[in-house]
């Protein structure tokens, strides 16, 4: 395959994430989406937030490539894990489209530099800190596929909204009836095992 064609399928499969993950807000109230779901906090609003510094940092500062967008939840003083959540006066307007400058800084990077350039993560050992563009970009649709995975769940407690797209909830066709006989079952089957 060559550099060209690895670099679509490798965008294609990123993009799917990230329109996952932007669409898990979709119809929210701004309490909904920045509600925290598990004993961690994680939070719909928050994963978005999070996704955009990730992609800022390695596929932008990692290449030599600052987008010159200022971060606080990732600056010095920022208190611990502030990229996981969304303060009362950021909107959901303002993390989306900071998420969508993250997406068109990457892409630019992913389109000037060859699959194997070397980056430096900047927040890594010095002596272990080196990895080519195709290694970042891996690296990154992981952790955004990861996400949108939390977002799923997340979406699911907030108002039972399951799928990767409005138009794909990627589960066989049932009423809400068969959900919770379903449901049931495996409680009962948990409890007995």
């Amino acid at each position: 395959m060559t550099d060209s064609g690895a670099k679509g399928e490798l965008r294609l499969y990123l993009q799917f994430a990230r329109d996952a993950l932007v669409w898990k807000l979709e119809g929210l109230s701004a309490y909904d989406m920045r509600r925290p779901l598990t004993p961690t906090g994680t939070n719909l609003l928050g994963l978005v937030k999070h996704a955009s510094g990730v992609e800022f940092g390695y596929l932008g500062d990692t290449f030599g490539r600052p987008s010159g967008e200022v971060l606080p939840w990732l600056g010095d003083g920022a208190e611990a894990n502030a990229d996981m959540w969304a303060t009362a006066d950021e909107s959901r307007e303002q993390i989306v489209e900071c998420y969508r400058r993250a997406w068109a800084h990457s892409d630019a990077t992913i389109d000037a530099l060859p699959l194997d350039a070397i980056g430096r993560v900047p927040w890594w050992p010095a002596d272990a800190n080196e990895v080519t563009l195709n290694h970042a970009l891996v690296r990154v649709i992981a952790d955004t596929h990861r996400h949108a995975g939390h977002a799923d769940i997340v979406r699911e407690l907030v108002d039972g909204s399951v799928g990767m797209a409005e138009n794909n909830a990627s589960l066989p066709p049932s009423d809400a009836a068969t959900w919770e006989a379903h449901h049931n079952r495996l409680e009962q089957v948990a409890k007995e095992a």
